[in-house]
């Protein structure tokens, strides 16, 4: 079950990273920013919008299958790790700088993902020996 969650969550980092950076993408090519119908057009005629509604479809059916099996609250958390991959895509495609706060907010990221994780498999854990 570990390479289940590992492999699949994996799976929805990357699909929800690149998602989110083909969206950035998207948005630089289709500047200026325009409430009208040439920006819609420019929007849609760069094929980074395309990769970014593809990643977004293959991150919900990929987070329909891990809820299958995974507990909720440590998956919802878990899945929260994307902010965390997109800053570090950000640093490398659009020469983003990691601040002391992005920083910080990582550390928070992870430790809190890892504090749910314990939490759950100490519950499964509990569980498992009270069932005998």
């Amino acid at each position: 079950m570990a390479k289940f969650y590992l492999i699949g969550f994996t799976v929805l980092l990357m699909f929800d990273t690149i998602a989110q950076c083909s969206f950035k993408l998207a948005a630089e090519h289709a500047q200026p920013l325009a409430m009208s119908v040439e920006w819609i057009i420019r929007v849609f005629s760069g094929h980074w919008i395309y990769v970014s509604i593809a990643g977004y479809i293959f991150t919900f059916f990929t987070w329909m299958t891990l809820l299958k099996k995974a507990p909720v609250g440590p998956a919802f958390a878990a899945s929260h790790f994307e902010v965390v991959t997109v800053m570090i895509a950000s640093v490398w495609l659009f020469n983003e700088p990691i601040t002391l706060f992005k920083l910080i907010g990582t550390i928070l990221i992870v430790s809190g993902i890892m504090f749910l994780a314990l939490a759950e498999s100490k519950l499964t854990n509990k569980n498992s020996h009270n069932s005998y």
